[in-house]
């Protein structure tokens, strides 16, 4: 199982928000929320993902809902695992 830190770490990594990444929870807000958080880092969200957890996720699975918060993300990726 994937750790919600493990998701932040990405996320924060992919991103490149450095500190700010200390305060964020499983329900911190990501799509429509963080200016960094746009339609290319979704792809190399879900790409750092794949690699970093061996996931293999398709097309079809990837929803604005998944993207929601480090939550649903954090969710999305232990479904996928």
């Amino acid at each position: 199982m994937v750790s919600e830190q493990e998701v932040i770490r990405v996320v924060a990594d992919v991103l490149q928000i450095g500190d700010r990444s200390t305060g964020m929870t499983v329900e911190t807000p990501l799509l429509g929320a963080m200016p960094e958080f746009d339609s290319m880092a979704v792809v190399s969200i879900i790409t750092a993902m794949e690699e970093e957890f061996g996931l293999v996720v398709d097309d079809d699975d990837i929803t604005g809902e998944v993207f929601e918060t480090i939550g649903t993300l954090h969710d999305f990726v232990n479904q996928h695992a």
